[in-house]
Order: structure tokens, then C-alpha cells, then sequence
């Protein structure tokens, strides 16, 4: 039920997980724009049913502005992209029917109190900037306009009026500054929790977990869209060797190099992970053994070529390198990662420091 009437009233919208203010900012437009419409209609009625008379000239502007109220929210309904446009259009029309109202219900001295609901909602849909120059110019207006009113607010009236305006415009400033602020470390904190949840902290690859995760998702597109794709299994030869040799810090230095070349050598589409000790995986979606064979003889030359550097030792590296590429079936990641596994272990059987396919020669 709940489900169904925030369809209704938002549309089918998703917001990413790191953007939960711009999602606010797009439900509370909505909701005021269907609430502005509909207190609007409802004064409306009441002046019909004679409870509350407005004046002829101000029903047409009210008519007009429940209008195109109801009229916005349908235009940004499922349509995150059109805010900014749809919340401007709308502090516009508000100021028009605020203006309205003072002109043409003047028996109303209550009137003026729909500008002071106007400068929360400025704040918080458009920002600080907005709101200051809206303050702004609502207190300017009113004092130099109060003189041409039917009747005018007296002084002492007029001066409490704009000193509150002031005053409501300083709070939602600094609230809506403290409030984002907020929201911006919070942000960041999350995404720097999800981050390490989900990266190597050594490397900063995807850990395993998250490297699965990934290749299974783009698994699921390829079957889909009918594409190849291929893994890369990695291994550095005589990994223990260089660390009883050279000490595990320049064990770690030697994984950090290497993840770095890993790293630069693929595209923004792949998936790089470190899914052991010295063992890394490259999941590469639309790619077939041929393109997979080309990166993974460049990744064991790259590899090759590090020697990377600790103390005033330069440490020689290399790698062994299994490549297993999908046959178009329903294949999961456990049996292509085994595969390529399997491809690696070739590879070292024939010296190491190679590249080796699964089950087929090498293309080249």
C-alpha cells in the first residue's frame, strides 16, 4: 500500500544509494506541489460556497496557479532530471500568487504570512544562494510596494513583518548550511565505509567479495545481450620466495605494483580484484580469447618490467596467467574462475612467467 501511493505520487524513480538529499529535495517538491494545489482548490471552494469570498481577479490567479501546481508535479513525476526547472517555475508562480493576494485581497491582513512559508521551502529546494536572494527581495518589495497597497500595513506592523522575514531568512540559512553539511560528511563517511567494505585494503582492488559480486552482475548483462567476456587469472611466480628473501614489506610493495599496473592497463568497464594472497582475477565483459590473450601478454610484459623498488633493492617479478572465456552458456563465475585457475596452473607447469588459455591453443 505504502509502495503503491509513492509510485503514484513520485513516480518510478530511483535514487542511487549516496544520493539521499537530492532524493528528499525531489519527494518534498512533489508533495508541495500536490499540497499547494490543493490548499489552493480548497480556498477556492470556499469562496464558491460563500465561507471564505475572494475577490474576482485574485479566483482567476488561484485557478491559474492550482493549475499549473498540479500541472508541475505531473511534468516532474518519475523525472528527477527536470527539478531544478519544475522548482523554479514553481517560486515563481508562488511569488505571483502571493503578490496577487496582496493586491486584490487587501480585507486580509493575514495575507502576508504566505511569504513567510515561502522562504523555508526556497532553502531547502534551492539552496542557500536562492534563499538569500529571495529573503531578499521579498523584504525590499514589501517596503517599497506597502505604500501602494488598498491598505497599506501600518508601521510598526510593516516593521515586525520585515524584521521577522530577516529573522526566519538568518535561521534557514544557517540551518540549511549545518543541515547539508551534514548530510555532505555523512555522504562521505558512507561511501568511505562501503569503500573499504569493498576494496583490498592493501591494494585497493575489489576484495573478493565484491569482485564476485561484480562479476556476477555483468555475467547476468552478457547472457542477456548475447556477449562474450573472459577472466584472467593471476598469479606472481615464486611469490614466498620474495618474501623470505626481501621481508614481507617488500612482499607488500611488490602487490601494491602490481595492482597498480593491473589497475591502469584495463578499461573503466572491467573488473580487477585481489582474490588471495598473491592472486588476482580481471573479469573483462564484450571480450573474447583473442582480445583477452592480447591484455593478458601486455599485463605479464608490464608485470615483468616492474621491478619494483624497496630499500635499495630492485625485486624482479613476474606472472603466470590462466585465461578461460565464456562458450556462450549459462556459465557462472565459480566455473569460469576454476577454468581460468586451471589455465594458470599450465602456464606455470611450462616455466611460469607466461600466458596459457584453458583447453585451447594460444591464438597467436
Amino acid at each position: 500500500m505504502v509502495l503503491s501511493l509513492q509510485k503514484i505520487l513520485f513516480g518510478p524513480v530511483h535514487f542511487p544509494d549516496n544520493d539521499e538529499y537530492r532524493a528528499f529535495q525531489f519527494r518534498f517538491l512533489c508533495i508541495v506541489l500536490i499540497a499547494g494545489g490543493l490548499v489552493t482548490l480548497l480556498l477556492l471552494g470556499g469562496s464558491v460556497g460563500g465561507v471564505n469570498p475572494i475577490s474576482r481577479q485574485h479566483s482567476v490567479s488561484m485557478t491559474a496557479f492550482t493549475t499549473v501546481s498540479f500541472g508541475l508535479w505531473l511534468v516532474l513525476r518519475g523525472q528527477p532530471q527536470r527539478f531544478y526547472p519544475v522548482a523554479w517555475t514553481y517560486e515563481l508562480i508562488c511569488l505571483a500568487e502571493y503578490i496577487s493576494a496582496l493586491i486584490f485581497v487587501s480585507e486580509d491582513e493575514m495575507r502576508v504570512i504566505w511569504f513567510f512559508t515561502n522562504i523555508p521551502g526556497v532553502y531547502i529546494l534551492l539552496g542557500q544562494r536562492a534563499g538569500m536572494v529571495i529573503t531578499a527581495l521579498t523584504v525590499t518589495g514589501l517596503a517599497l510596494a506597502n505604500r501602494h497597497f488598498p491598505r497599506p500595513y501600518s508601521v510598526n506592523g510593516l516593521a515586525t513583518v520585515l524584521s521577522a522575514l530577516v529573522y526566519l531568512g538568518a535561521f534557514f540559512h544557517v540551518y540549511g548550511a549545518r543541515s547539508v553539511s551534514y548530510f555532505v560528511r555523512m555522504r562521505e563517511s558512507n561511501q568511505r565505509l562501503r569503500h573499504i567494505a569493498s576494496h583490498d585494503a592493501l591494494t585497493d582492488l575489489l576484495n573478493a567479495g565484491a569482485y564476485y559480486a561484480s562479476c556476477d552482475q555483468m555475467i547476468h548483462l552478457a547472457a542477456r545481450q548475447g556477449k562474450p567476456y573472459s577472466v584472467l587469472f593471476v598469479d606472481l611466480d615464486h611469490f614466498k620466495k620474495i618474501n623470505d628473501t626481501y621481508g614481507h614489506e617488500a612482499g607488500d610493495t611488490v602487490l601494491r605494483s602490481v595492482a597498480s599496473v593491473l589497475a591502469a592497463s584495463v578499461r573503466q568497464s572491467d573488473a580487477v580484484g585481489r582474490i588471495g594472497g598473491e592472486e588476482f582475477s580481471v573479469f573483462l565483459p564484450d571480450t573474447d580469447r583473442h582480445g583477452a590473450f592480447r591484455l593478458a601478454e601486455q599485463l605479464r610484459q608490464n608485470i615483468e618490467q616492474l621491478r619494483p623498488k624497496s630499500g635499495e633493492i630492485f625485486i624482479p617479478v613476474t606472472a603466470s596467467i590462466g585465461i578461460a572465456t565464456s562458450d556462450h552458456s549459462d556459465m557462472s563465475m565459480a566455473v569460469i574462475q576454476r577454468k581460468a585457475d586451471q589455465a594458470m596452473y599450465v602456464a606455470k607447469q611450462q616455466g611460469r612467467n607466461r600466458v596459457s588459455l584453458f583447453d585451447q591453443p594460444a591464438p597467436f
